[in-house]
């Protein structure tokens, strides 16, 4: 019982890390929680602080996730890695260093799949960069990855898998509604590369416009 507390705890710590925080304080003498959307994420630090803090905060949010899944093998313990991951997820969206605080939790999910399934993770991560390609958008990417996940997960026969990633992509959403609204208006922020940054670059119509007019209000976007 106590090995099982002090893994939720730990889990806990691990995920409250917040190295792109730290990464803009220490390096940058920046707070990226106030510039750019505020977030503590990499897609904010990517474009506040710049690419090598971008990547390094993407890596240690993924690996703090994963370090978190693999706690319960570190114990030599029974108790599903899910569920002690989920903690960690809960960690760094409420972080006791920044007032319970935090980002979106998006690379710390994912590291959590990593350990526990890297098959699952590695599909679930070709359809988030095959979306980011085409949208441009981390935000779409991110729920459409998500979406993905709770659909594969019936294919491995494993509730836990699949209760905790509709968990998950209820929560992510959740997160991203401020996303979702600005990506039904046409003005969500998008990274540098991809189809949609293209068409934008080339004065076409972007392909969120596309989307806008398909999906969420057909008879009253005017093109």
């Amino acid at each position: 019982m106590i090995s099982i507390v002090l893994m939720f705890v730990l889990s806990y710590f691990l995920g409250a890390m917040v190295p792109g925080f730290w990464i803009g304080k220490l390096f940058y003498h920046k707070d990226i929680r106030d510039e750019g959307s505020g977030n503590i994420g990499t897609t904010n630090s990517f474009r506040v602080l710049g690419p090598v803090a971008g990547i390094m905060t993407l890596v240690l949010d993924l690996l703090k996730g994963t370090a978190a899944g693999l706690l319960p093998l570190a114990f030599n313990s029974t108790i599903n890695p899910m569920l002690v991951g989920l903690v960690a997820v809960i960690g760094h969206t409420f972080s006791i260093w920044i007032k319970f605080k935090g980002g979106k939790a998006v690379a710390t999910s994912a590291g959590v799949l990593l350990a526990y399934n890297p098959q699952f993770f590695c599909l679930i991560a070709t359809v988030f960069i095959v979306m980011l390609l085409l949208t441009s958008m981390v935000s779409v990417s991110s729920m459409v990855g998500f979406s993905i996940a709770v659909i594969v997960s019936f294919y491995y026969h494993d509730m836990v898998l699949t209760v905790v990633a509709v968990a998950l992509t209820i929560f992510v959403f959740y997160r991203h509604r401020a996303n979702i609204s600005r990506i039904i208006h046409g003005t969500e922020s998008t990274v540098p590369f991809g189809l949609y940054h293209y068409l934008h670059k080339k004065n076409k119509k972007p392909i969120a416009i596309v989307y806008r007019f398909f999906i969420f209000d057909a008879y009253q976007t005017k093109l």
